[in-house]
């Protein structure tokens, strides 16, 4: 949520903001439009009431029965008009807050302005993609691959739970779990996160908290009983683990990791990703988060992208660093990268990552602040968020680069620890 302040004092900024965004700047006139409304109606509400408890103390002063009568049929009109005027308020300030709940974050001015994910700007490329014509033979999609050697079941998956579920089995589940509890310890004994268990559902003000709400929930799972929402990323409940708290400034920064499965209501194209476990209602991640100052931010997005490239690189895996455009980047996001690595057997370039700064969007729908030094008035943190990574597309990408001729896989040998000592599936 944008501070309604700058919204006020700098209005064009914002829809400039937007017009990046390739949103509708409309609704910066909407939003300063109910704020006019709520603030004028706050100012007579809070005259009445002074109006009112001035005169009551009148009304028990006064000796002459007339004229008390004469100021308490006053006072009763007063009190019709404040009851209004407190029902309109109360009418006015849901739907201003609700209203500004709508606006996006603004891009930082480095953000390259683009219209869509084809304005995306390569940063660089890490590690050459396999040759496998002078291998002498065709890489096959991880489709193929799975059924052919009884790790992927895509039939029992849709017989489940319907289409755009599968089941790992084996040696394929194994490989997810190993990868999973990889990426955990190197995050935490390494890049110094420290990991939390998380409930899969969450209250809907939570949801609110990280900005998935109002805007997606088209796109969330939700049990309307009892108001529980299914997490579509452990983002979600990191951002609001310190919601309604002050911190100390010696706390900051503070770096958090977190696996979750993940679901969402993918809604694509007639024909689009139709085949294969590349994008799915439900799977599993491992979620970066930071809570650091204003001041770090930036700074820390560069390491928060780094920590995650360098999962990559110890896979072994050809990826390139993509920074993301006004046009493609998250709804909260004040810039942002995505890293993408090369799947053979498909011939393209799937995004295992997504980083964030997102600055204090969050932190305002959560009223997560800290306090610079004792005494000191409270600010928002800024927070960042990022995959470390997601699956099942880095299984993708393991599966088809390390396949062989004869259709086996190799298993990484960052691997081969967490899997037992296997070394080819």
């Amino acid at each position: 949520m944008l501070d309604i302040e700058l919204i006020r004092d700098d209005p064009e900024l914002i829809r400039a903001g937007l017009r990046k965004r390739n949103d509708d700047p409309g609704i910066v006139d909407e939003v300063l439009a109910l704020d006019a409304k709520w603030r004028d109606l706050l100012h007579e509400v809070e005259e009445l009431r002074a109006e009112r408890n001035r005169v009551s103390k009148e009304i028990g002063r006064m000796k002459n029965p007339e004229e008390r009568q004469v100021r308490i049929a006053e006072m009763r009109q007063v009190g019709d008009r404040l009851s209004e005027l407190e029902q309109a308020l109360r009418e006015v300030e849901p739907a201003f807050q609700v209203k500004l709940l709508w606006i996006p974050n603004i891009p930082h001015t480095s953000v390259p302005v683009g219209p869509d994910e084809s304005g995306n700007q390569e940063v660089y490329r890490r590690g050459d993609p396999r040759d496998f014509v002078a291998e002498g033979f065709v890489p096959l999609p991880h489709w193929d691959l799975g059924p052919a050697l009884d790790i992927l079941d895509f039939e029992r998956g849709v017989k489940l739970a319907g289409s755009r579920f599968y089941v790992l089995k084996g040696m394929g589940a194994r490989l997810q779990r190993a990868l999973i509890f990889w990426m955990l310890d190197v995050h935490t004994r390494q890049n110094g996160y420290t990991e939390f268990y998380l409930p899969f559902v969450v209250k809907r003000e939570i949801l609110l908290g990280a900005g998935q709400l109002p805007k997606f929930e088209d796109n969330l799972y939700h049990d309307v009983e009892d108001d529980f929402w299914m997490v579509p990323t452990a983002e979600v409940a990191l951002t609001n683990l310190h919601r309604d708290e002050i911190l100390d400034a010696d706390q900051l920064p503070l770096y958090y990791v977190a696996y979750t499965a993940c679901f969402r209501r993918e809604k694509m194209s007639a024909g689009r990703d139709v085949r294969g476990i590349k994008r799915g209602h439900q799977f599993d991640k491992v979620e970066l988060y930071k809570f650091v100052t204003p001041e770090a931010s930036y700074n820390e997005l560069e390491t928060m992208t780094a920590n995650a490239e360098g999962l990559l690189q110890a896979l072994k895996l050809p990826y390139r660093r993509l920074e993301l455009c006004t046009g493609d980047l998250s709804f909260g996001a004040a810039k942002g990268y995505d890293l993408e690595v090369w799947a053979s057997g498909q011939n393209e370039w799937l995004e295992v990552s997504s980083c964030s700064n997102v600055t204090d969007f969050q932190a305002r729908r959560a009223n997560v602040r800290y306090r610079p030094e004792p005494g000191a008035k409270p600010r928002y943190v800024h927070t960042l968020n990022g995959s470390g990574l997601a699956l099942p597309r880095v299984m993708i990408a393991i599966m088809e680069n390390y396949q062989q001729p004869d259709g086996s896989i190799i298993v990484p040998e960052v691997l081969r620890t967490w899997m037992g000592g296997v070394e080819v599936i």
